[in-house]
């Protein structure tokens, strides 16, 4: 999700034509609020997949223009994650990384424009943006820079004997626009490879103080927990320190999860809050720039997965999560939350 310059809240997800399965034909679809998330309009298709894969939305307001910007990626819709890990799909079939924007407050976008060759180095092969928002910077030399937290696997090494698609293959990195959108250059890029963490999907939020809060989902590492975090001094472009565990979200699953910066308040994070389920979709804080999380709210005990924050005013925030009575695949749904509820 997004607010943009006008106050309408976008919040984006995968439409998956035929089935819940993460292949196959998926577009990038959009709905809109004009009354912070109380009501939506009609879905509508930002990206086509027309039989192709189209997903992990990355979406974020420009500063300077009030543009929307949007980053996602693709696949042919008969590649699965495995075959693209383990290097059997051509180049023009894996995944590829695409740019669009839109002038009039998310109610069109322009075509996919394709920046693969900027941001994806050879040796990679799985490329994901977010999924969840991405941040624009406000503090310091690189107000206005655009960040996007994104995550991608590696090449084993030879003589492993290993295939690609272990998860210690998995690390994490962000991309960067300095004018807007137009241009993107590879910021930091974090993985050890060796199986203690493997960091996975990302979220990140810009500090007070500028520095960047980047949180990851930890794929099945050996490691304590299922969470990272690390932080940037420059903007994304190198980390203080590699990814490490959270040991205070040590309750949450394998999981997609989301930070978010309030307006002179907390750093909130969400996500399910079982540590081997995917249910009771809950709301931490912390106090302290992310060194620490407590919890502070679970919205519900009901299975939940994958979930967004945005600010929505002063004092409401907004979390979009995938939730159900019997699955977290269900709906996705929308809870508006009081800060001082936190």
């Amino acid at each position: 999700m997004v607010t943009t310059a006008s106050g309408t809240v976008l919040a984006f997800a995968e439409g998956r034509v035929s089935g819940a399965a993460d292949t196959g034909d998926i577009d990038v679809v959009v709905k809109r609020s004009t009354d912070g998330g109380c009501t939506w309009g009609p879905l509508a298709v930002v990206a086509a997949g027309e039989g192709d894969t189209r997903g992990n939305p990355a979406p974020v307001v420009d500063p300077a223009t009030g543009r929307i910007v949007l980053v996602t990626c693709y696949n042919a819709g008969d590649a699965t994650e495995g075959e693209i890990t383990r290097g059997e799909v051509p180049p023009e079939d894996s995944r590829r990384v695409f740019v669009q924007t839109s002038d009039d407050d998310g109610l069109t976008f322009t075509a996919p424009r394709e920046i693969t060759a900027d941001v994806k180095p050879p040796e990679w092969r799985w490329y994901a943006t977010g999924p969840g928002h991405a941040i624009a910077l406000t503090h310091g030399e690189h107000a206005g820079r655009l960040v996007v937290p994104a995550n991608h696997s590696v090449v084993p090494p030879e003589g492993s004997g290993d295939l690609g698609d272990e998860d210690r293959y998995y690390g994490a990195h962000a991309l960067y626009s300095d004018d807007g959108g137009q241009t993107w250059q590879l910021g930091f890029t974090d993985g050890a490879y060796d199986g203690t963490v493997n960091p996975n999907e990302s979220i990140a939020a810009e500090l007070p103080d500028g520095r960047i809060y980047f949180n990851s989902r930890d794929q099945n590492g050996t490691a304590p927990g299922a969470r990272l975090d690390a932080y940037s001094l420059d903007g994304g472009e190198t980390l203080q320190h590699p990814y490490a565990p959270q040991p205070t979200l040590d309750d949450v699953p394998v999981v997609q999860a989301s930070v978010l910066q309030t307006a002179d308040g907390p750093l909130l994070f969400s996500g399910p809050s079982v540590p081997d389920a995917r249910k009771a979709m809950a709301l931490w804080r912390s106090d302290d720039g992310g060194q620490t999380f407590r919890k502070a709210l679970v919205l519900s005990e009901l299975p939940a997965a994958y979930s967004d924050l945005v600010q929505l005013d002063a004092a409401t925030v907004g979390v979009l999560y995938e939730t159900g009575q019997l699955g977290p695949y269900e709906s996705i749904e929308l809870r508006r939350v009081p800060l001082a509820d936190l």
